[in-house]
């Protein structure tokens, strides 16, 4: 079986999958928010997905990466 070539880690492709993975890095980078301030935790959302306005699943379909965005963060809770 051939091996296949590595990818460059910060590839980025036009489905939900790679903008969860740019999504969680972003994230990340934030750092911890006070659970009970709904208010910086909407700032924080909304600064993640402007910043990551330009992946080609937000060019491609920005009605939806809303959604990914809230079904990440719902996985960061468990």
């Amino acid at each position: 079986m051939r091996t296949p070539p590595e990818q460059p880690a910060n590839q980025q492709f036009n489905n939900a999958d790679s903008y969860g993975i740019a999504f969680d890095e972003a994230w990340g980078r934030i750092g911890s928010l006070d659970p009970a301030d709904s208010g910086a935790r909407e700032a924080a959302l909304q600064g993640v997905i402007s910043g990551l306005c330009d992946h080609p699943f937000a060019l491609s379909q920005p009605e939806l990466v809303r959604q990914v965005a809230e079904f990440r963060l719902r996985l960061f809770q468990r």
